[in-house]
């Protein structure tokens, strides 16, 4: 791989990241999903599937616009969260103290992504691709619902429940 010189070739590294990101998010998240206990965070994790395909998609389409292909950059760091829940999968025997964990890793996932997809919005604002900006703010602000539906499932039903059991109960 060449050397990075310009804020076009940036933006391009950047995107494939995500790209990359995406593509291994969409063969991960089936099994998290069959891990889930809880029937509402089970479905958050399946819409989340259907949404990082179209995420997927969204990029395939930018990349078409630039001309590029949208292989070529692994992302370390998104292979690194899967690992991370796949030890908390084999590590976790407890299904309801897993569904507390799944959240976590998935608000983790989301978060990432949240950085990538904000800061690839402003690098297409700074090289002048505006229609592609949208396009990624788009994702971002549906990156953003997801992490606070996240939130309100940990919060308001999944944490709550899960911490008021006595030290080494069975949940």
């Amino acid at each position: 791989m060449s050397k990075v010189a310009t804020m076009h070739e940036l933006y391009t590294m950047s995107l494939r990241d995500l790209y990359s990101a995406e593509t291994q998010l969409v063969k991960a998240l089936p099994k998290v999903a069959s891990a889930a206990k809880c029937p509402e965070l089970k479905t958050a994790l399946q819409e989340h599937l259907k949404q990082t395909e179209v995420h997927v998609s969204r990029l395939e389409g930018i990349f078409k616009m630039l001309g590029e292909s949208p292989n070529g950059h692994p992302c370390a760091a998104m292979k690194g969260l899967i690992l991370e829940t796949e030890e908390l999968l084999a590590d976790i025997e407890n299904p309801e103290l897993l569904d507390v964990a799944l959240i976590a890793a998935a608000q983790k996932v989301e978060h990432y992504e949240i950085a990538g997809y904000g800061t690839c919005r402003t690098f297409a604002r700074l090289v002048g691709h505006d229609d592609q900006a949208r396009l990624l703010q788009e994702t971002l602000d549906e990156e953003a619902r997801a992490d606070q539906a996240l939130t309100v499932l940990a919060e308001f039903m999944i944490n709550a429940r899960v911490a008021q059991q006595p030290v080494g109960a069975a949940v």
